[in-house]
Parts: C-alpha cells; sequence; structure tokens
C-alpha cells in the first residue's frame, strides 16, 4: 500500500510512558525535530497504569554498589541476561535519577529505608530507592516537551513500520475516529510500546498495551528474546479486580481457598513460605515460595481468600506499628479504591510486566537500521527474573540512549531522503469482522496455557488453537478503507503472531527458571542458563534458538547455537 506522507520528522517515538518521553526529550536536545505517537493520551501504559500503588526506581547506593547490582541482576536473571547490557544498565542510573529530579520531578524518599520492606523485590541487600511521583513527573515531563517544540499525537495505533533505501524511515498510524491512514515520514523511529499483557485475560497493565509492536518489529527483522519470562503478579479479583496486592503484605495474611479451606493445611512451614514470598511481587519458580503462587493458581478465577492478621491477637499477629512501605499501601488502597484492610480480599495471577521483548544492544538499537527500542518493548537486561524498580529504570537508562542514537542516525541520513518520495508499508486493506471475538479467545487460550502453570500439552494445544484462530482471521477478512477497521484486524494477527512466538519459546525452554515454570520439568537445568530468541524464519513463522549468555550485545552479531526449534 503506497501512502502519500502527510508528517515528516527527524525521529518519530511510539509510545507514551516513561520510555517514550524520555526518548523523546532526548532526541529533542540532540538537536531532532520529535514527535511522541501514542495509542492513548500522553503518559499512558503500565508506567502509569492507575491499578498500583507507586512506581518504584532502584538504582545502586553509590558507585561502590554499582558492581554488586551487577552482579545482583544476574544473578537473579539465572543466565538469561546480557551482562554487558545490564554492566551499561546500572552504570547509567544514577544520572538518569540526578536528571529527573533536575527537571523537577518529585521523587519520594522513604522515611525509615532500612526497614527490610525496601529491599527490592528478589534482592539481597538494600539499595537506592526513590518512588516517582507520577504527577510530578507529568507536570515537569509535559512542560519540557512543550519548551522543546516535541509533537505530541495521542490515539495513534501502530499499523506498520515503512522501509526506503533499506532502513526503517516511517511509520503508518491510524488516528482514533479517523477513516483516513496518517503516514510519518521520519529518519529514525523509537518503539517504546510498553509489554505484552494484553495477551492475557487477567493483566496488570493499560488496555493500549497490545505487545503488536513486538509482531511488527519481528516482521521487519529484528530478534525478540527472553519472551517466556513474563512476570505473573498476585492481584485482587475481588472486592475490585485489577489492583496489584502488595505482596511486602504477604507474612501477615492467613489465606484460604475458595472453600475455606486452608491451602497448606498440615505444611510445618507454612509461615515460612510467607515470609519469602514476602520478598518478591511476581511468581518465581527458583523459590519455595513458589507453591504460594501454585496455590492461588489451583484457586482459578475466584482466587484465594485473604485475611490480614495485623494486630489480631488470638492469631498471634504482630501488633506493633506497621512498616512504613505496608501503611502506604493499605492508605492508598482505602483512598483509591475504598477498600479496607479488614474487607474480605481475594487474590489470583495476573499478567504483569515482560522481562523480554525486542533485542536491543547499549544504544537502543534493534539491529535494523533507523529503528531503535526502549523500555518494556524491549529485552536483554533482565532476564528470568527482575529486580524490582528497575522496570523504570530501565525505560530512563535506554530511553536517553535510544532517543539519543534514534538523533544521530537522523543526522546521517539527512542526504539520502528525497522529498515527495511516497512511503510503501505491507498494510493489507481488510477488516475483520470478528476481531474482538478472535482476541478475546486468544487471551483465554493464553490465560489457560500460558500463566503460571505450563506443560507441553497444554503449551501444544495453544499453538494449534493461536492457528485455528489465525486461519479463521484469514478467511473471515473482508475488503476495507476505514483505517480504524484495518487497524483493528492488524493488531489482532500481529498478536496472533507474538502469542505464537510466545507459546513456541515456552515450548524450547525444557525447564522451570525464573518466572518460567513447568510442571512437567519442574527443575531448573544448568545447560539451559541461556537466553532464547526468537526470529522469522523463511516461511515468515517464528523460530526459537538458544544463545549463549556471554554473546555481543549487537543483535547483527549474535552467533547461533544449537537447539533451534522451527
Amino acid at each position: 500500500m503506497e501512502f502519500e506522507t502527510t508528517r515528516t520528522f527527524d525521529v518519530l517515538v511510539v509510545g507514551g510512558g516513561i520510555a517514550g518521553t524520555t526518548a523523546a526529550l532526548h532526541a529533542a536536545r540532540s538537536g531532532a525535530r520529535t514527535a511522541i505517537a501514542c495509542a492513548g493520551a500522553l503518559f499512558s501504559g503500565s508506567s502509569f497504569y492507575p491499578g498500583t500503588w507507586g512506581l518504584g526506581l532502584v538504582g545502586p547506593e553509590s558507585s561502590d554498589d554499582e558492581d554488586d547490582l551487577v552482579r545482583a541482576i544476574l544473578e537473579v536473571g539465572c543466565g538469561a541476561a546480557l551482562p554487558k547490557l545490564v554492566s551499561v544498565f546500572v552504570r547509567d542510573i544514577p544520572s538518569a535519577i540526578d536528571e529527573l529530579e533536575a527537571a523537577g520531578v518529585r521523587l519520594m524518599r522513604p522515611d525509615r529505608p532500612d526497614e527490610r520492606e525496601f529491599v527490592p523485590c528478589f534482592d539481597r541487600k538494600h539499595r537506592l530507592w526513590r518512588g516517582i511521583v507520577r504527577e510530578s513527573y507529568e507536570e515537569a515531563v509535559r512542560r519540557e516537551l512543550e519548551r522543546l517544540g516535541v509533537e505530541v499525537l495521542p490515539g495513534r495505533t501502530l499499523v506498520d513500520l515503512v522501509e526506503r533505501d533499506g532502513a526503517v524511515a516511517g511509520a503508518v498510524l491510524a488516528a482514533r475516529g479517523k477513516a483516513a491512514f496518517e503516514p510519518v515520514d521520519s529518519k529514525a523511529t523509537v518503539l517504546a510500546t510498553g509489554g505484552f499483557g494484553g495477551l492475557f485475560e487477567r493483566r496488570l497493565t493499560a488496555n493500549d498495551v497490545t505487545g503488536s509492536a513486538h509482531a511488527v518489529a519481528l516482521a521487519h527483522g529484528c530478534a525478540l528474546v527472553n519472551l517466556e519470562f513474563m512476570q505473573m503478579m498476585p492481584g485482587l479479583v475481588s472486592p475490585k479486580r485489577g489492583i496489584v496486592f502488595n505482596e511486602k503484605t504477604f507474612r501477615h495474611v492467613a489465606l484460604r481457598n475458595p472453600d475455606g479451606t486452608d491451602p497448606f493445611a498440615g505444611r510445618s512451614d507454612a509461615q515460612a513460605l510467607l515470609e519469602e514470598r514476602s520478598g518478591h511481587g511476581p511468581f518465581t519458580a527458583r523459590l519455595a515460595s513458589r507453591a504460594i503462587d501454585l496455590a492461588m493458581d489451583a484457586a482459578g478465577p475466584k482466587g484465594l481468600a485473604v485475611r490480614y492478621r495485623i494486630g489480631d491477637a488470638e492469631d498471634g499477629a504482630e501488633s506493633a506499628a506497621l512498616p512504613e512501605f505496608v501503611r502506604t499501601y493499605f492508605d492508598w488502597l482505602e483512598e483509591a479504591a475504598g477498600i479496607q484492610p479488614t474487607d474480605e480480599l481475594r487474590i489470583a495471577p495476573y499478567a504483569h510486566a515482560a522481562n523480554g521483548g525486542i533485542l536491543i544492544d547499549a544504544d537502543g538499537s534493534c539491529g535494523v537500521p533507523g529503528l531503535f527500542a526502549c523500555g518494556e518493548a524491549t529485552g536483554g537486561m533482565h532476564g528470568a527474573d527482575r529486580i524490582g524498580g528497575l522496570s523504570s529504570a530501565n525505560g530512563l537508562v535506554f530511553g536517553r540512549r535510544a532517543g539519543r542514537s534514534a538523533a544521530a542516525w537522523s543526522k546521517e541520513r539527512a542526504e539520502v531522503r528525497r522529498s515527495g518520495d511516497a512511503l510503501s508499508a505491507d498494510v493489507p486493506r481488510h477488516a475483520l469482522p470478528n476481531a474482538p471475538e478472535i482476541a478475546r479467545l486468544l487471551r483465554r487460550t493464553m490465560t489457560e496455557s500460558c500463566m503460571i502453570v505450563r506443560t507441553e500439552d497444554g503449551l501444544e494445544r495453544a499453538l494449534a488453537t493461536i492457528d485455528e484462530l489465525a486461519e479463521r482471521a484469514r478467511a473471515e477478512v473482508r475488503p476495507a478503507s476505514d483505517a480504524t477497521a484495518i487497524a483493528e484486524a492488524a493488531i489482532v494477527r500481529n498478536q496472533l503472531m507474538l502469542a505464537k512466538a510466545f507459546a513456541e519459546a515456552a515450548i524450547v525452554r525444557t525447564e522451570s527458571r525464573g518466572a518460567h515454570f513447568r510442571a512437567d520439568f519442574p527443575a531448573e537445568d544448568p545447560a539451559q542458563a541461556r537466553p532464547l530468541l526468537v526470529e522469522l524464519d523463511a516461511q515468515r513463522a517464528p523460530r526459537t534458538r538458544p544463545l549463549a549468555p556471554d554473546a555481543r550485545n549487537a543483535p547483527a552479531g549474535l552467533e547461533p547455537a544449537s537447539g533451534a526449534r522451527r
């Protein structure tokens, strides 16, 4: 499909969360004429998801702590994080935090930083901890975007990327409520579109986090890494849904099955499991506390009942003052959701953040000329598990790097641009009348087979269903000219492709490691302590291959290992 250019920029950033806004700021500060397009409003995506009480940010306590934090990330990553990327990541965090404060963003500091609750999720010691005040971030960043002349394009869905002269040269966007497409000519493009929680029914992400851009990137030659390490987090299913459960409170609860029975009756280590589970938010297969998540999963959609025992004399619970982190959560829960700690709560697993995504190098390059990525859309700086607070840090560090790199690339491309050139993209003029139904069935399939408990049989069933849905989508398309309808069909096709890549990676990893649990292979296999890469083969189908953990970070230079699945 040919498009006449309607807008021209040096750098186009797609995504309005912390990573995207950071990339746009730094591209513009580097002298690039910049635009930022986002599916929802500016300041959207998982960074600004309303169902959580805070936006934590973690970094090294000092320069002396940097090496230890690098080691901790690699240990928690269980061989699936890329060491060079991790090192660059950690060493850039302090300056990224300083830059936030210099811009006028208010960062919360703990009053009692030595409390154990401020040890980051999965970490072994206290680090520098800050809490980003969202309203302050929005105010300061909006002011700076306006000062720099960054054009904001809200309500735009990425449909496809366009290429010219062997490089990505822009994007095709669909504007909400408009019948025509909006092609954008840009010398460099940055994808900051978030993770792929939208593949699941229960998710602790905004509705605009679909994962569609991952499939777009894959189709244009990018590789995806560590897809199977999707974080599954406990969240409320009652009295309200879609609210993150504060894991730090697990040590203060009693849990019950839907039928009222104790899921840990007869176990002498029940309290020890709750204590351990209080140290991490997402599920992990590598700790004994996985028993709590498995019980939560077994309880089904009704979830486990939670009763807080704080101050309950007959249960022998603590009566001392609540830890600061817990009190903050309870205050937020009451103020934002009208929920009291004394209410009956029920929790179940939700899809939360992705530890993997588009493989990038230290400068945010995807290995495809003109294309960069940052934030939760990317992978390599995290592994099988991720230390809490590093998702926000990832957006800041690699948003800055990707924005600067995109601006530098745009300057080098100035001489090859030709005014009036049409943009060409592979966007079929097809609508899919049953797109919402196919998307719903896909989310159901992923929830049933790809959440916490995974098996080869379940994953193969998921793949079979995904293929059936893809065939149905091909059979049911209808000619269309309306951009909104065509974009909706494209998103569903992209989600089917990404879901297939996810399930393929989960099948290839025949072990349990971090966020990935195979009930048929419940132990960790030392031979599989490496990332898995997903690319498209000659037939445009996802192909998974292992990757040595010390491989070079530049995507084009990664060497294949044996054991690829086609």
